[in-house]
């Protein structure tokens, strides 16, 4: 029989959400809220394969300041770190998953340099498959996304059962034929892996 595979967002599912952006803008000199929304507005081309100097100084225009490649480099460890903590009852469930053999992956709208980064964690371990938008060059939730994952798992949508934290997303899945749901916690989530009969 086919596998069938559990899949998992990475930003506010299993990470926390990052707070440094106060930081970040304070590396370059300038106020958080307009570096904020350079730091937001460029986020879905970085998503997509921009290089970590390219964004960066696209933020810096944004806010006024120019980027070094130097500060290009300190501000992409800094966004990493922010990125970097993980909520500990996420990972106690993949791992009880992982123990009793789900086939678990991984989906996250993220640049190339975090999915470098995310790869050398050791929660990265429990799965059989990662998959980042800056890799790929598609991200979350256009259409083609789905059909990307599904060429790396090997397997019909059906045979999936993915859990996101933007409604986006989640309608995107089910449009494409990919069962999705809400993620609002570890205990809903072991609930709805249960209810779809997954193992």
């Amino acid at each position: 029989m086919p596998l069938r595979w559990l899949i998992f967002d990475y930003g506010n599912v299993i990470s926390r959400q990052s707070e440094v952006v106060p930081e970040l803008a304070a590396l370059l000199g300038v106020e958080p809220e307009p570096f904020a929304r350079g730091y937001w507005r460029f986020r879905d081309v970085y998503d997509r394969g921009w290089t970590d100097l390219r964004y960066w100084r696209a933020v810096g225009h944004a806010a006024g300041k120019r980027v070094t490649v130097r500060q290009a480099a300190q501000l992409t460890r800094v966004d990493l770190a922010g990125w970097r903590e993980t909520a500990p009852e996420v990972v106690t469930l993949l791992g009880e998953l992982n123990r009793a053999g789900a086939a678990l992956a991984l989906l996250s709208n993220a640049p190339r340099s975090h999915g470098r980064f995310f790869r050398r964690q050791p929660w990265s371990a429990l799965f059989h498959h990662l998959v980042f938008s800056g890799e790929v060059g598609v991200a979350k939730p256009e259409s083609d996304v789905w059909r990307v994952l599904l060429q790396h798992l090997g397997c019909a949508p059906a045979d999936c059962l993915f859990f996101d934290d933007r409604r986006s997303n989640i309608d995107s899945a089910r449009a494409a034929g990919i069962p999705a749901r809400h993620w609002t916690g570890p205990a809903e989530a072991r609930q709805a892996i249960a209810e779809a009969g997954f193992h």
